[in-house]
């Protein structure tokens, strides 16, 4: 009992955890724990080792107070992955919630990657990626682990068609842009491809020689040309260097990616354009015609073009002719060749001239049939008095031109249209088209010159107008118009008369207005000039004079023979009036 009275409690008890040890042991206590665990700090990556692997986690020590988890699926491109190795992870947090430290290898990597991508760009890295798949414009390439978009123009110095060959392979690429932003990533191929081709293409260039024949591949096609890679230099080959024949685009007659010869036409002095040739390695075939053609000679050939003045006509590949429009038709008429030929028609031909030394050629289509104005029966066949009808083809100030037949044309004058209007152009009688019966007037075969008529299909009318018409006769007529000099008057049977300004005064002192109908004596009548001068206002003051001056009836038998002959000559021709208004009506039908 005594023992314990003696105890001293004071010395024994402590306030708090560790305030039992003495300063020097706790600094040797901090010591030792200071040398096993690490400072760390979060949002750093960090480097851990393996202790531990379970279905769910991979426990990995950073030398930390406590172990940190990752998920294991984190691992999957780590298949081989044991206890011991050595990772890299993210510190998302020293403690969370539960009192764990949080790890992810996952965005370690992905800070990795971004470093490396970063560097990459900076010292000009060639890096390797694998192509996931395709997308518009180009390709996605996984490089670290990041997904870095390739344009379909850096993929190659040529252009690519098909993009899904690439998918799935690896690719040697450079990082040429990074969007931080949006996290974005730009790589390219192309610039790979092109320091290499830097050397060729030097190469090539420094060697190069007009007539030079080389070899390349067709990298692109234009409406123009083609553009052909001569191993890191691009040539043109022209369309029209192309084939000596004529041909409407390239893909007639190459293909993309095709190998093809061709031979170096020209280059500028700075060696950065190239002319190229491939009909140039083949001899021209102007040079390889028949020495049997010449002028008078029939060939076959293709039509190949239509101008508005002419056609070609391809006698072979490079070969052609011009058929101009005057040498389609013996007709007077020029019309659009297109009216007679069309792109691709086999026809013949007959040369008219030819210069094997300017490989020029002229043909004709016409010359295949006998000129109509040489027809033995032409004569005969239009004779002057023969009637015949034809195709109106123009129109002028004096007359139309009339096709009876191919070739063969007449003129009709204004003035043969008709015999009682008067026209003042043909377009007021007849449109172009139309078809006009005629009869020949005169015939000159030599200087291949046709007058025609189309009145004269009729007999004159005039002949018998003059005992209708006769001076001092009254007839009702219609007033169709008037200006300052007088009124044209509508008579019978489609005729046309005029009355001057003086002669239009009315009884009531008046004058006679447009579209009233009055009679009107006639005073002047010229069968040659087709003229009859009218007039009202003699109607009624030649009634007059009778009665003011008798000393003119000096006999009583005079009136009635006076009368008679005016009653003749405007009743005593009904008949012939009747027939001569019936073949009238009948030549308007």
């Amino acid at each position: 009992m005594s023992n314990q009275k003696d105890f001293n409690w004071e010395d024994f008890d402590t306030k708090g955890f560790g305030e039992g040890y003495s300063k020097d042991k706790r600094a040797e206590m901090e010591a030792l724990y200071a040398g096993t665990l690490n400072e760390i700090t979060e949002k750093e990556v960090i480097k851990g080792t393996v202790v531990g692997i379970n279905d769910k986690d991979v426990i990995i020590n950073i030398g930390f107070k406590s172990d940190g988890l990752v998920p294991r699926t984190e691992f999957r491109d780590l298949p081989d992955l044991k206890i011991g190795d050595e990772v890299e992870l993210f510190i998302e947090e020293q403690e969370n919630s539960l009192g764990q430290l949080v790890l992810s290898r996952k965005k370690a990597r992905m800070v990795r990657a971004w470093s490396d991508i970063e560097a990459a760009l900076e010292h000009d890295n060639v890096i390797e990626g694998l192509v996931k798949r395709r997308t518009k414009g180009g390709l996605i390439v996984d490089i670290y682990g990041v997904e870095a978009f390739l344009p379909g123009s850096q993929i190659d110095v040529k252009p690519i068609r098909d993009f899904d060959i690439y998918v799935g392979k690896k690719m040697e690429v450079k990082v040429v842009k990074i969007n931080h932003t949006n996290d974005n990533v730009v790589v390219s191929h192309k610039v790979l491809i092109e320091k290499d081709l830097e050397k060729q293409k030097a190469e090539i260039l420094n060697n190069l020689e007009k007539g030079q024949v080389l070899e390349g591949v067709i990298k692109n096609m234009t409406n123009f040309g083609v553009f052909i890679d001569l191993g890191g230099v691009d040539g043109l080959l022209h369309i029209t260097d192309i084939s000596w024949g004529r041909i409407n685009h390239p893909e007639e007659v190459l293909n993309l990616d095709d190998k093809v010869q061709i031979v170096v036409l020209d280059f500028d002095d700075d060696k950065k354009r190239i002319s190229l040739g491939m009909k140039q390695l083949t001899a021209h075939p102007w040079d390889a015609l028949s020495a049997e053609l010449e002028i008078g000679s029939k060939v076959q050939g293709k039509i190949v073009n239509v101008a508005d003045y002419g056609a070609f006509l391809e006698l072979a590949p490079g070969v052609e002719g011009l058929i101009h429009v005057s040498e389609m038709s013996w007709s007077q008429h020029l019309r659009n060749p297109a009216d007679f030929v069309k792109v691709g028609d086999e026809i013949q031909a007959v040369v008219l001239t030819l210069d094997k030394d300017e490989r020029k050629m002229s043909l004709g289509i016409k010359q295949l049939t006998e000129d109509p104005w040489t027809k033995g029966d032409m004569a005969a066949k239009y004779a002057v008095g023969t009637k015949h009808k034809g195709v109106v083809r123009n129109l002028t100030n004096f007359g139309l031109f009339l096709e009876l037949e191919e070739g063969i044309d007449g003129l009709v004058h204004v003035s043969d249209l008709s015999w009682t209007k008067k026209i003042k152009h043909p377009s007021e009688f007849v449109k172009v088209g139309d078809e006009l019966d005629v009869a020949v007037l005169e015939l000159d075969v030599d200087n291949r010159r046709l007058a025609l008529g189309h009145k004269q299909l009729e007999e004159n009318p005039w002949d018998t107008f003059e005992s209708v018409f006769p001076v001092g006769s009254d007839h009702k007529c219609t007033v169709v118009s008037k200006n300052d000099k007088g009124a044209v008057l509508e008579l019978p049977y489609g005729l046309e008369g005029f009355a001057t300004s003086k002669n239009l005064e009315k009884a009531d002192g008046s004058s006679v207005e447009v579209g009233e109908a009055l009679d009107f004596k006639v005073t002047e009548f010229s069968k040659d000039d087709k003229r009859i001068v009218l007039s009202h206002t003699a109607t009624f003051r030649e009634e007059a004079k009778p009665a003011a001056a008798p000393k003119k009836a000096k006999k009583k038998e005079d009136a009635p023979s006076s009368a008679a002959p005016a009653e003749k000559s405007t009743l005593g021709d009904l008949d012939a009036l009747a027939e001569l208004k019936e073949k009238m009506e009948g030549g308007k039908k």
